[in-house]
């Protein structure tokens, strides 16, 4: 099964209610070599589900000094492709490997 790291909206139970039917158990690790910054959202269903016009965005870095803290979900296909169809067309859904040592799938900076 796919990994999935979510820093920010992702671990919202309402975002993971509508987002995927249900709650999703996950543990804390760290994405190495990004920084956060913030998105404007102009989806209104996206600021209802979530309930911010401005979401965090994870953009790289490179430098072994930024981290960001956040959730590793254990997923299935299905569910990436509805965590697809959540995130914007600011984001991409790219494969990392956590300061865990994990392989998870993040959405960062398209």
């Amino acid at each position: 099964m796919p990994h999935l790291f979510a820093y920010g909206t992702l671990q919202q139970e309402a975002v993971q209610l509508s987002t995927f039917g249900h709650l999703l158990s996950g543990e804390d690790d760290c994405l190495a070599g990004y920084i956060l910054a913030q998105e404007p959202i102009h989806d209104p269903a996206v600021i209802a589900t979530s309930g911010h016009a401005v979401h965090p965005i994870a953009k790289h870095t490179g430098s072994p000094h930024h981290h960001i803290p956040g959730t590793v979900f254990e997923v299935s296909e299905a569910e990436l492709l509805r965590a697809d169809h959540y995130e914007m067309s600011a984001y991409r859904r790219v494969e990392v490997t956590l300061e865990s040592g994990r392989s998870a799938w993040v959405y960062v900076e398209a």
